[in-house]
Formats: C-alpha cells, structure tokens, sequence
C-alpha cells in the first residue's frame, strides 16, 4: 500500500513538472507574439535631465571614535585620611603622606595614559572625518562631472549634433526590455541635412522561436515526451518577430522624439548566423525599410498586421526569413557612418584630401564619371552645359537588373529641394531609363525620400558620395563649402520654386530639363 501511495506522488509530481514545462512554452511563445504590442503599453520618451545625478553621500559613521573617554578620578586614587585615634598613631602622618605621594603618582600615570588615549582618539577622528570628507567631496565631483556633460549632452541635442542625437536614441533602444535570447546589439547614425536616423539592428535568429509545440508525460514509462512544432509555424512565428521587431523599434524611436529631431527613420536588421552550405559566419539582411515620422505616425499599431504593415510602408522583407533569403538594405550603413565626414590628416596641420566644393565643374564631372565607371557602369557623357555642368547617361550592363542610368549631381550646400528629385524622375522616364541617380553633397527632406519611394531612384548624401569615391575609386575627399558658396536658386528644400509658365508644354505637362551635373558656380566658370 506504502509503494502505490510513493507511485501516486510520483505522478503528481511529474504532472506539476509537465504544467510548468507547457506554461513556460506558452509564456515563451505569447512574448514572441506580442513583441509590438507589449512595446506599445510603454512610454519610451525620457527628459534628459531625469539622468541628473546626485551623490549619495553615506551617512558618517565614526563609531567608537566619536566618543571621548573618562578623564580618572583624581579623588578615587586618594587614600583615606585617619580618623580618631588612628591620626595619633606613630608615624600615621608620614605614612598617609607616603600613601598620597603613591596615589598621586598612580594618578598621574592614568591621565597621562587617558590624555594619549584621547591624543590617538582624536587624532583618528580628525583623519576619519579627512577622509570623510574626501569621499564626500570625490563624489560630488563625480556628480557634477556627470552632470556637466549632462547638460553639454542636453545642448547638443537641442543643437541637432549628430553624436547627441545618436547617444539620446541609443539610451532609448538600451531602455526597452526583451524576451530571453534576443541580441542587443546596433549600429546607428544620424543625418543632420535630411534629420535622417539610420539603424542597423541585429536580429534573432530563427532559433528564438521554440522547436517544441507542447510537452506531454507517459506514464507507463514515467518520461516527459516533446511533440515537435511544425516546421511551417516555425518559419512564420520568425517572419512575424522579424516584422514585429522592426516595427517595435521604429515605434519607440520615434515615440521618443517628442521635439521632432527625426524626420526620417532607416532601419536595416540583419541577422548573425551560419551558412547551412559553407559553414561559414554571414549576416544577411532580412528586413529593409525607410519611414517618415509623418507616415509612420497614422499608423494604429494596435490593429496592423505587421507583415502587411511593413509592405504598406514600401518596406523589403526576406522572402524566407528562415532561409536567410537576405534583401538589399535601401541605405547601407557605412555610406552614413559619421567617420568618414571626421577624419582629418595625421599631421593635424594639412588636410590633403580634395574638397569637392573647390574643384572645377570639370574636375567634379569627371570624378563622377570616374566613380561610376569603378562601380562597373559604362558612362556616356555629351557636351558640357552652359553651367558648366554636363549631361550623363550611363548603363548597367548586367542582365535582368541592368539597363540605362541616368546620374544627376549637384554640389549643394544646403538640402536639395524635392522638385530635383521630382526632375529627374521625370527625366528618367523621358530617357527611357531604367534608374535614375541623385548625388548631393549636401542632403534631402522627407519630402524627397516620400516622393522616391517605391520609384526606382537613388538618394545620395554628401556622407554617401564620400563613402563611395573612398571605397570604389580610391579618392579620400572632403566636402567644406566656401563662405561665398551660394546654391544654384530652385532645387534648395527651404525655397522650391512654383512651377513657371515656361517649365510647362504646351498641354500643360512639366517639361523636364536635360540631366546635368549642376554646381554651384557662376556660368563663367
């Protein structure tokens, strides 16, 4: 009776095992499924002086130190004096003198002992108290030191510095709470001419997701069996943690913008895994996407579904995210990275590197040319324009992808309006071109990139064209701008012209001007 009560307990036991298994199967996969929504139950926006630090000063605690000793008792050292018959006695006085003498000196060896006692005591509380105040005094420092770059770190944001500007959003990506297993780990920069944030965000692998659809106890053979999940939720649990994630983060980004310093986010997430048919390290990209704050701000999150949301906002997602399908990001990371406008010359005194800004409208043309030509396009140029610009025509000479190209560059200080975006387009379609190429020194609105999305064109920044002539034609360039430069009227985002009388044919259609490399100089030059 004993051993079928010890086989029922067992069994009671291995069913509280088997319920904690599949609970923490449920929670696991509830988490994978409300990665988005769970983020939308929290505010991700936080004052920057809520960082303020203030010193914890501990309390001083001298212990025994603070407390002075008993100076002795001179009258407890005393003999008694004689009384009665006793003072009559021979010799009683000498002996009571003798006694005092003794009592005196015993006396006077315990105040010396007490007096060094408190000598040391005091000493030790004054190096106590020294050294209180040290660390109190360190540690105020510390504070002030921590808020002092507080407040330069407060400045620079409200100035729009990049590094500010990149440190602020990357405390609010650091604050945001994940399921076990997801990486934490991102690049990002920010473009101060479009106020374009560009984030590169590791993704989970596939292995995030649980293998295992439930947990079930046999018995007879007192084991715990797992029941496989079907290859096929696998594979669209991750393709929706992929979308939930890049919609997550994008959320908490621009929910943390209260004062509107992005006006457009990228995001790239890329996964770090194996490749099944080298064995070797890769990081495919599986989800691509540029957003403006205006679109993404009428999205109701609370409702979307996240695939379909991210196809809305003309994202590229991995066709197969499980099999690391990979995309092609719309802005690649390093074309952005902020050291490429920092580097300066080891000598610190002389800068080498060209300014594009300085160069002839000759110059510039042909180190476009030149570039274009390292990244395998055949280019055709005709006659240089009267602005001493030229028109260009190039081709990709790849099949299915290739085809005509026509490339545009201006050397602008300011951001390039919308309406030169809207010229080359058009002037891609005059062409009959398959693609169509804007290259800027400076930068563009989110009207630009609203207006590009989803048409087959390139915007290139100041920041981008840097990265290309490093990387393809092996050019190190600067971009500083005279202080007499002045744009060329018309194409500048602050100040886009109505369209004239004469920019219209004779059917009232825009008539797009011939593609040109534009600059900034007078046509004299």
């Amino acid at each position: 009776m004993a051993r079928r009560s010890s086989v029922d307990y067992r069994a009671v036991q291995r069913q509280r095992e088997l319920q904690e298994l599949n609970e923490a199967l449920a929670a696991r996969n509830q988490a994978l499924e409300g990665l988005l929504r769970g983020a939308l139950e929290v505010d991700d926006f936080f004052e920057i002086q809520s960082l303020r630090a203030a010193p914890e000063i501990p309390p001083f605690r001298p212990g025994e130190l603070a407390t002075p000793g008993y100076p002795p008792d001179q009258e407890s050292f005393m003999p008694v004096a004689p009384s009665g018959a006793a003072r009559f006695k021979l010799g009683a006085s000498k002996k009571h003198a003798r006694a005092v003498a003794d009592a005196t000196a015993r006396y006077e060896t315990a105040l010396a002992v007490y007096q060094d006692r408190e000598r040391r005591r005091e000493d030790a509380l004054k190096a106590a108290t020294v050294k209180y105040e040290s660390e109190v005094a360190n540690l105020t420092t510390i504070a002030e030191a921590q808020n002092r770059d507080l407040d330069e770190f407060e400045a620079g944001f409200e100035a729009n510095n990049p590094d500010a500007i990149v440190r602020y959003f990357s405390m609010v990506l650091d604050r945001s709470a994940y399921p076990e297993g997801f990486p934490r780990t991102y690049r990002m920069a920010f473009v101060p001419e479009s106020k374009q944030l560009v984030v590169e965000l590791q993704l989970p692998s596939i292995d995030v997701v649980p293998k295992i659809k439930q947990y079930r106890y046999v018995k007879v053979r007192d084991a715990m069996e797992e029941t496989a999940r079907p290859q096929a939720q696998i594979k669209g649990l991750y393709a929706s943690v992929v979308a939930q994630l890049t919609l997550r983060t994008m959320h908490e980004l621009l929910e943390a913008d209260r004062t509107g310093k992005l006006e457009t986010v990228v995001l790239n997430g890329y996964v770090d895994t194996i490749d099944p048919a080298t064995g070797r390290p890769i990081s495919p990209h599986l989800v691509t996407v540029r957003v403006s704050r205006e679109a993404f701000m009428q999205l109701d999150l609370h409702n979307v579904e996240p695939a379909a949301c991210l196809k809305g906002l003309n994202a590229s997602v991995s066709k197969s995210p499980a099999e690391l399908v990979p995309v092609r990001p719309v802005l690649e990371f390093d074309m952005v990275d902020p050291r490429f406008v920092q580097e300066s010359d080891v000598l610190g005194t002389l800068d080498t590197r060209p300014n594009l800004m300085e160069l002839s409208p000759r110059d510039f043309e042909s180190l476009i040319t030149n570039l274009f030509e390292k990244m395998g396009l055949d280019t055709r140029q005709t006659q240089p324009s009267r602005d001493g610009g030229v028109d260009c025509v190039a081709y990709d000479p790849r099949p299915i992808f290739g085809g005509k190209v026509v490339i545009q560059a201006k050397r602008y200080k300011n951001t390039v309006g919308v309406s030169a975006v809207r010229d080359l387009y058009g002037t891609m379609q005059n062409e009959g071109a398959s693609k169509g190429i804007l290259v800027t020194t400076s930068g563009y609105g989110k009207s630009s990139f609203e207006f590009a999305a989803g048409k087959p064109l390139e915007l290139l920044s100041g920041t981008h064209l840097l990265y290309l002539l490093a990387e393809n034609a092996g050019v190190e360039a600067r971009i500083e701008p005279p202080e007499d430069w002045v744009d060329p009227v018309g194409d500048v985002a602050t100040n886009e012209p109505q369209v004239s009388p004469q920019a219209l044919d004779s059917e009232g259609q825009l008539v797009h001007p011939p593609l040109q490399l534009i600059d900034g100089q007078s046509a004299e030059e």
